[in-house]
């Protein structure tokens, strides 16, 4: 009989994870823009308000990869969404651009500290058999929010205030943290070795060297799509195409709400290859159609693609990084899978902004489509889990034999 993969603690978490990413999203998208309008920082000081964010995610990420199995995930999760809740209060109390920064940092950090520790405790509510389907469609959560969230925030931050945006996350992260207390958190059982791994200050406590592809290559696939998220309500006015694209993110998220369960069970039955070059593939063509694009179908159909590429790539990459490490550093790999991610979407609007001074967007988003190629050569040389495997194997018989 077929394990259930839709029990109560995967949905518990998965919705939690919705919302965690929902607020993110929600507040990214209007932060600069209240930063500028209510608090009168220029362009340069509304950006850096937006982009310390990250560094405070960055950092957590780093520090709770490693301490997640020694502290516990049920302490760490549950202080993190209690953190996550206080800064969100914050908000309301940002009299400078300077506060507002400083809010922004340790809010980055709650963010990164509660979604690190979800990422790992919901691989304890998926089968074994069921690993790929099931973090798909826990990695559907992640992609609705990021496509509801910009929509949302936008709309609210028109229809209402600033104020109440920041009392409505409020209350969702209450909702969620109360949740977190409410629901049963095992914590990883770790032998005498492995607590001494996990204690020691080597670069292997904090990252996962097994895992350094994949996240290399989520860096070069979030330094990509990076382009779309920084420059398409840019490029649809140049075009004149501003009312149509508001649509381009539904049809990103309907597409990936569409295909997501369908590539997690291609994941479990044929291997990951049969869903990553897909990705890589699908983002490329998805970046040639946007920059190829004159009219409103274009432009949704490249989204579409981008859906199918970016999207896709997302939850199988942390799919993958599962697949290579046991249980006991699925903290720290999934923290080394997610800084590559975040560090690609957090360069990408600096490094593609000053080429866009040289390029116009077609040429620009010509030359972002030559990254998922990248990524794909780099997969194609560099990743084989089955030698991975096997070294990993070959360690644990020697041990046997000591």
């Amino acid at each position: 009989m077929e394990e259930k993969l839709f029990n109560k603690g995967f949905l518990t978490i998965t919705i939690i994870n919705f919302i965690v990413y929902l607020v993110y999203y929600l507040m990214m998208v209007i932060i600069a823009v209240v930063a500028h309008d209510q608090l009168h920082a220029s362009f340069g000081q509304a950006g850096l308000a937006s982009g310390i964010y990250i560094i405070g995610t960055l950092v957590a990420r780093l520090i709770i990869g490693k301490e997640l199995e020694l502290i516990g995930r049920k302490k760490i999760v549950r202080w993190g969404a209690i953190l996550y809740l206080i800064t969100t209060i914050a908000y309301l109390f940002v009299p400078t651009i300077g506060a507002l920064d400083a809010v922004r940092l340790f809010n980055g950090f709650a963010y990164g500290m509660t979604s690190t520790a979800l990422n790992a405790i919901v691989t304890e509510f998926i089968p074994e058999k069921r690993k790929g389907e099931g973090i798909n469609y826990y990695g559907l959560s992640t992609s609705l929010a990021a496509a509801i969230g910009p929509f949302i925030g936008l709309l609210l931050l028109n229809a209402t205030s600033f104020r109440f945006i920041v009392i409505l996350s409020v209350i969702l992260i209450a909702v969620s943290a109360l949740a977190l207390f409410a629901i049963q958190i095992n914590n990883v059982q770790l032998s005498p070795e492995h607590l001494a791994e996990l204690k020691s200050w080597k670069i292997s406590s904090f990252i996962e060297f097994k895992v350094l592809l994949i996240a290399g290559v989520g860096f070069l696939m979030g330094l990509s799509y990076s382009s779309v998220l920084s420059f398409l309500a840019s490029y649809a006015e140049s075009l004149n195409l501003v009312s149509i694209s508001s649509f381009f993110f539904v049809v990103y998220a309907g597409i990936v709400t569409l295909t997501r369960p369908m590539s997690g069970r291609i994941f479990d039955r044929f291997g990951e290859n049969y869903v990553m070059y897909p990705s890589y593939l699908f983002l490329t063509l998805g970046l040639v159609v946007l920059s190829l694009t004159h009219n409103g179908v274009t432009l949704l159909l490249s989204g579409a693609f981008i859906g199918l590429g970016y999207g896709t790539f997302m939850s199988n990459g942390q799919a993958v990084s599962l697949k290579l490490v046991s249980s006991h550093r699925v903290g720290i790999a999934l923290s080394t899978y997610f800084i590559g991610l975040d560090l690609g979407l957090g360069v990408g609007p600096y490094a593609l902004g000053a080429l866009h001074a040289m390029l116009s967007f077609r040429e620009l988003y010509l030359v972002s489509a030559t990254i998922p190629v990248i990524s794909a050569i780099l997969y194609l040389i560099f990743y084989h889990p089955n030698k991975i495997k096997k070294n990993a194997a070959d360690v644990s018989s020697n041990k046997g034999l000591a």
